[in-house]
């Protein structure tokens, strides 16, 4: 009788009126079961926690001040954030006195000069590379030099505006992004670097290009204004082909007078458009292939392609068709462009 009583008790405490519901071995009503003894030598967790608060000390001021992670530079091996040891900002000054680093890789980058470089083949002591003769034309300290004392302003005979009405039609283009950052691509020596940072449109203006004596130039240009040394200004020594910043980081691109020296558009409209935000624009500007700046336009050899494949010339001259058929190819949409006879603004907008 008594092995009947218990075992009706026991199948009475194992129903449930939630058939479904497997509840835990030791599941227990708060307050009703008393904690399992402790094996020696292993501290509770708060006890631990505790002795960890003890032993790591909190970094103090200076040393967080010292040590942040950029939002916006990146390692142009693997497109980490790097991170930053050093003053905080995007200007001359706090870059300068910076050191960057990547997590990912360990490639360090230092800005020993007047600029940051971020090239792949930044710290390199027996590799070199040479680019085409386009690209290196523009790294020659008397190009470098003559480019805005006189190269510059003999585009108008080919109907580019001036800098001044080609400055405001960018601005207008860049209107839907008042307010964020500008990568000024293929910046030479500042022209539009400076009228972007002086505009005050921007919360920060970077400067890139590949060439090293460009960008030594563009610093001479701004050291003669003494209000482009305290904004958010920066040098910076990049391949447009691989832009160390991260994917959707920056809110316009502005390259003037550039794709046509670029080793290959393509891969660098690609990066441009990686790296803006969604909503970001793109404003470049280039000469139209015509027979009158380039005797091999792409009109004269599209037969030629036809039957014999690509053919070299020294810079890289469009129409308008291929223009827009490339910023499409790379995901921009809203494209639209200006002509004034070989002159060409075109803009086109990442996708939100």
């Amino acid at each position: 009788m008594e092995l009947l009583v218990r075992a009706a008790a026991a199948a009475a405490a194992s129903s449930s009126p939630h058939p479904s519901l497997q509840l835990p071995r030791r599941a227990c009503v708060a307050g009703s079961c008393r904690p399992r003894p402790r094996r020696p030598g292993f501290p509770s967790l708060r006890a631990a926690a505790a002795a960890a608060a003890t032993v790591v000390e909190p970094e103090t001021k200076e040393q967080q001040n010292n040590t942040s992670e950029t939002e916006v530079f990146a390692c142009p091996v693997c497109y980490e954030p790097l991170i930053r040891k050093g003053p905080p900002g995007i200007n001359l000054s706090a870059i300068y006195r910076s050191g960057f680093k990547c997590s990912k890789c360990n490639k360090s980058f230092t800005s020993k000069n007047i600029f940051l470089d971020l090239t792949v083949t930044s710290g390199t002591k027996e590799y070199t590379e040479q680019k085409p003769a386009r690209t290196e034309l523009f790294r020659s300290p008397l190009v470098s030099f003559l480019y805005e004392r006189g190269w510059r302003q003999n585009f108008n005979q080919s109907g580019f505006p001036g800098l001044d009405e080609e400055f405001q039609m960018a601005q207008d283009y860049f209107q839907p992004v008042a307010g964020g950052i500008l990568l000024d691509v293929s910046c030479g020596s500042g022209l539009f670097t400076r009228k972007f940072a002086n505009s005050g449109t921007y919360s920060a203006v970077i400067a890139l290009d590949f060439s090293e004596n460009m960008l030594r130039q563009c610093y001479e240009f701004i050291k003669q204004d003494d209000t482009l040394l305290n904004v958010n200004l920066a040098l910076v020594r990049a391949d447009i082909s691989r832009l160390p910043f991260a994917s959707c980081s920056v809110d316009a691109i502005h390259a003037g007078a550039a794709i046509h020296c670029w080793p290959s558009p393509s891969n660098a409209v690609a990066e441009i458009s990686r790296v803006l935000k969604p909503g970001g624009v793109f404003v470049g500007t280039t000469f139209l292939s015509s027979p009158r700046n380039n005797p091999f336009s792409v009109e004269a050899l599209r037969p030629l392609r036809q039957i014999v494949g690509p053919v070299n010339t020294s810079y890289n001259y469009f129409t308008e068709g291929e223009l827009e058929d490339l910023c499409k190819s790379c995901g921009f949409v809203n494209y639209s462009s200006k002509v004034q006879r070989s002159f060409i603004m075109f803009s086109g907008q990442k996708p939100f």
